[in-house]
């Protein structure tokens, strides 16, 4: 297996190894020790009989805690169950927090430049759009939906393997036109505002893109354009599940999103695969909302909030 298909199903490994340690620590709590115990008492009654025996004889028995020494051997674990016992809950606790509450991922590409840098190391917040049972990732807890502006990680539709990263352009119910490189969202068009030119850090090629403040409906954000590459490309788009709800032209498409589905689109909009070429996101793929940058190991002031 590959390091992306370990890293892919590190949930299901960490499952097993708590699985695995968990039901040692069960074994030894609920029957080995006890084993133990019996075996014990057992020798030191058998212990203290003798020592007993040889005192009414008159023979004088030096302890130099000979007794402890027999209890400790006979009641101590064998090691296999000692490293179960101790990284159980280890393991358990680490599988808990990213499972229910939050769980690290690493910026891979450079889709959502400016928000999110390649390297970035983010939290995702697992809970907000409701819990989930982990490995098969079903909603058991309503507690949230996604909202237009959100930066979110999902199972890659084409590859539930996969983990994407990219912001919620459009709910279920939403009509999005992308024409020209701007966006109109339920028939009312996104306001943008011209910021300085952006050099992407590390780029070994110098180009400066465009950069603008793009308002989604109440939510203020960066995005990138490159005036060199064309406003949209047709050939690029896959076939995908309810590709019936979209039309396409050369400056662009209009898709409504349909129920239970949502659009996205990274901020680097000249630079990312994203729903404009492979579909919608369903529900059932949400990891969840990205809502900070805890570290960057290139970059230490990266450290923050996501906007």
């Amino acid at each position: 297996m590959s390091l992306q298909g370990i890293l892919s199903n590190f949930a299901l490994i960490l499952f097993v190894l708590m699985v695995i340690t968990g039901v040692i620590w069960c074994l030894d709590v609920f029957y080995l020790a006890k084993k133990r115990r019996i075996a014990a008492n057992k020798a030191l009654a058998e212990y203290d009989a003798r020592t007993a025996k040889l005192t009414a004889d008159g023979i004088k028995v030096e302890q130099n805690g000979a007794r402890a020494q027999i209890e400790h051997a006979l009641l101590r674990q064998p090691t296999w169950i000692e490293y179960s016992g101790s990284f159980f809950p280890v393991i358990a606790l680490v599988f808990f927090l990213r499972s229910f509450l939050y769980e690290p991922f690493k910026i891979p590409s450079s889709s959502m430049v400016p928000t999110l840098l390649v390297g970035d190391l983010i939290l995702v917040n697992k809970f907000t759009y409701g819990i989930r049972l982990p490995i098969i990732n079903e909603k058991i807890v309503q507690i949230n939906d996604p909202q237009r502006g959100d930066v979110m990680v999902f199972k890659f539709p084409r590859d539930m393997s996969q983990d994407y990263i990219k912001r919620v352009i459009g709910v279920p119910g939403d009509k999005i036109v992308y024409e020209n490189k701007r966006l109109t969202v339920n028939g009312k068009p996104l306001d943008y505002k011209p910021l300085d030119d952006y050099l992407e850090e590390g780029s070994e090629s110098l180009t400066y893109k465009k950069q603008f403040a793009e308002n989604l409906t109440g939510i203020e954000h960066r995005i990138l354009n490159d005036d060199r590459a064309p406003a949209f490309i047709r050939a690029n788009v896959k076939d995908f599940p309810h590709s019936e709800n979209c039309s396409y032209t050369y400056e662009g498409f209009t898709c409504v999103v349909p129920p239970g589905n949502y659009f996205m689109m990274g901020d680097n909009r000249d630079n990312s695969e994203d729903s404009r070429f492979w579909g919608f996101v369903p529900d059932k793929n949400i990891v969840g909302k990205a809502v900070a940058v805890w570290m960057n190991l290139s970059n230490p002031r990266r450290i923050g909030g996501i906007h």
